[in-house]
This record gives structure tokens, sequence and C-alpha cells, in this order.
């Protein structure tokens, strides 16, 4: 695939620091009739991580045990992770074979985020095959909650400082 279009099968130094900063990406995977899934994964920032320019993990976290990636995954290894960053209108797709890693306590330790309470039940290892960064066009911006919250209380409190200063130009004093 990466000879045919040209697309690098390395992740650098630039897709290191996009990939370790995602807080979520969407997983896709078939069974061996080819009938596609996609699952979403989430988790802090630093959940998926580069281990290697040709190697990306991430524990599995307790879910909805369905198992449907982990099922299709034993039958075709073929894997595509679909990350995006709403905020900055980028994308990045990668293309690549995944190992599901069971019972390998040092490498759950290893992905498992600082402080994060998830329960990890199995790792994902996935070797890249390719990726790719395309164009921004039509990718909405949304920014995370939390940055969104911060910045309107920035604005109410100025306004409850602007609405004070105004009070006291007019004379108003205030009720309470």
């Amino acid at each position: 695939m990466e000879n045919e279009q040209g697309w690098s099968n390395r992740i650098d130094g630039n897709v290191k620091a996009f990939v370790e900063s995602r807080t979520s990406f969407y997983m896709a995977t078939a069974n061996g009739e080819g009938q596609p899934y996609i699952q979403h994964r989430g988790g802090p920032e630093g959940f998926l991580q580069v281990l290697d320019p040709r190697t990306l993990a991430f524990a599995d976290y307790a879910g909805n045990r369905q198992y449907i990636s982990t099922g299709n995954l034993t039958e075709n290894d073929k894997v595509f992770l679909f990350l995006m960053d709403y905020q900055n209108r980028q994308r990045i797709k990668i293309w690549g074979t995944a190992k599901v890693i069971e019972d390998d306590r040092d490498l759950l330790d290893r992905l498992m985020p600082d402080g994060y309470r998830a329960r990890p039940e199995r790792a994902f290892v996935i070797r890249v095959e390719a990726w790719d960064a395309n164009c921004p066009q039509h990718i909405p911006v949304m920014y995370p909650e939390a940055q969104v919250v911060e910045a309107i209380g920035v604005l109410q409190e100025r306004i409850k400082g602007l609405e004070a200063e105004l009070a006291a130009i007019r004379g108003d004093v205030p009720e309470g």
C-alpha cells in the first residue's frame, strides 16, 4: 500500500506527538469474511503510545464486553486507526496489522497512563504499514469541554466586573 501511494510507514516526531496527544480514536477491523466493524477507543492523553517508528500500542480497558474487535483480529489482523484533532482540524489515518497480547502484565503496566483508573484487560500492538495525514477540508472545529468551560468562566468574570463598573458609573446601588 505505501509503495503505491507514497505514504510513509514510519512514525516521525510530529506524528508521534499527534498520536500520543489523542484522547480518542476510531479503530476499524474486519472479520475473516470481510465484515467491517469500527469502535471508538478513548483514554487520557498518552494512552495510545508510539513504541518505535513502526509500532503503536494501547491497553484495552474493560468495556462493553462485546469483544468484536478482538474476535475480528483472530481471523484477520488488518486494522485501521482514524485519529482526529477537531480543534486544529487535523486527521491522521493509520493502516497496519494488530496483535492482541493477553497476560503480559509488564506490557500493560507500561501502557497504562499514570493515575488512570480504568482496568486493562489486554494490549493491542499495531505494526504500522502506512499512514496519511490529509487536508482539513470539511472538518468542523470543536473544542474540549474543559477548555470551553474555562473560557466561559473568564468571560463571566469579566462581565461581572464590567457590570459592577457600570453600576458604579451610574450610581446604582447593588441589591441584596
